[in-house]
C-alpha cells in the first residue's frame, strides 16, 4: 500500500472523529546536536508532501535553515492511532505563501506582522501595542504577506503507522523508501 493513501485514510478518520484540532502534529527540528519539537497545523496534503508555514526568522525557521531534515508526528487518542513521518523540508515558492495567507482571517494576518517569532519582548503590552500599530497601519487596506511568513513541504523519506493494541501489543508498519520505491517492514511494539 503506499503511505500517502495510508496517510490520508488515517487523516479522514481522525477529521471525521477527533474532537480536538485533527490538523496538530508535532514538529521536530534538531540544531546544535540538540532536538527541538512544537506543536504547528498541517495546511495542505500534496502528492509529493506535506505544508506548514511559519515565520521563517523564528526559532523552527532557524533550525530548518540549519538542517532541513524535519519529523512530523500526528497523535489522535480517541482512535489509538499515530503517524509518524521523517522527511527532507523545502521552502514552498511565494505564490503559494502568498495564496495560504490571503485566506488567513485578518487578525493572524496582523499578527504575523506585529509578533517576531521567538523573540525576546518586554511583556506582552508590547505585543498587543505592535498589534495596534499594524491594525492602524492596515486600516481599510488588504494586508500582505510578510516576507518572513512562509510555506514549508516536507517530502517523506519514511512513515511510522502505529495503532495501539490491548496488552501493549500494538501494531507498527514502517515505510521508507528505497529507489524511489516504498517498502513496508513490519516492527515489533
Amino acid at each position: 500500500m503506499n503511505p500517502l493513501r495510508k496517510f490520508k485514510n488515517w487523516y479522514k478518520d481522525a477529521k471525521n472523529e477527533y474532537t480536538f484540532d485533527h490538523t496538530a502534529f508535532n514538529l521536530s527540528t534538531s540544531y546544535k546536536n540538540k532536538p527541538y519539537s512544537r506543536m504547528v497545523l498541517l495546511k495542505k496534503i500534496l502528492p509529493d508532501g506535506f505544508v506548514f508555514f511559519t515565520n521563517i526568522k523564528s526559532n523552527k525557521g532557524k533550525h530548518f535553515k540549519s538542517n532541513n531534515f524535519l519529523s512530523m508526528c500526528f497523535y489522535w487518542e480517541n482512535l489509538k492511532k499515530q503517524i509518524r513521518i521523517v522527511g527532507k523540508g523545502i521552502v514552498c515558492d511565494e505564490k503559494d505563501s502568498d495564496d495560504y495567507f490571503s485566506t488567513r482571517i485578518r487578525g493572524s494576518q496582523i499578527g504575523a506582522w506585529a509578533s517576531k517569532q521567538s523573540s525576546e519582548i518586554e511583556n506582552r503590552s508590547y505585543l498587543l501595542k505592535k498589534f495596534n500599530q499594524y491594525s492602524k497601519k492596515f486600516k481599510n487596506k488588504q494586508v500582505p504577506r510578510p516576507k518572513y511568513w512562509v510555506g514549508i513541504k516536507i517530502t517523506p523519506i519514511e512513515y511510522e503507522f502505529w495503532e495501539g493494541g490491548e496488552f501493549r501489543i500494538h501494531k507498527r508498519e514502517f515505510y521508507y523508501l528505497k529507489n524511489k520505491i516504498w517498502q513496508k517492514k513490519i516492527l515489533s511494539p
